[in-house]
This record gives C-alpha cells, structure tokens and sequence, in this order.
C-alpha cells in the first residue's frame, strides 16, 4: 500500500502529496466506500497535529472528500 511519510504526508513512493491520486485508486480498490471513509478520517485525525497550520477546510479536502 502506498504510504505517507510523517510529518509531511508527502506519498513515499512518488513524494507528491499524499494521499496522491495511485493512493487513491489503491485505496478506492482495497476498501469500500464505508472503510475508506473511516481509514481516511483516521488519518486526517492523525495529520491534524503534523500539518497544523493548514486550513481544516484545504485537510478535509485532501483526506476525505475525494472518498465520496
């Protein structure tokens, strides 16, 4: 699975922000809708403290509007 590395979340493999769109189409192929909701969120609730100063409107966007 393609990871983050913290504190940037920048994707390990490919280094653009993750998650990027191959993380995207991994993770959209390995979860269901509801689980990929909930593994996102999860993440989003770990970033959080790593990427503080970020709008939380620009984080929702980047972890879990794209899983609708």
């Amino acid at each position: 699975m393609l990871t983050a590395a913290r504190p940037s979340w920048d994707c390990v493999a490919c280094g653009q922000t993750w998650p990027c769109d191959p993380a995207r189409e991994e993770l959209r192929s390995d979860m269901d809708l509801v689980e990929l909701a909930i593994y996102m969120w999860d993440r989003l609730d770990e970033a959080v403290s790593d990427l503080s100063p970020n709008p939380p409107a620009e984080l929702f966007e980047r972890f879990l509007k794209w899983t609708r």
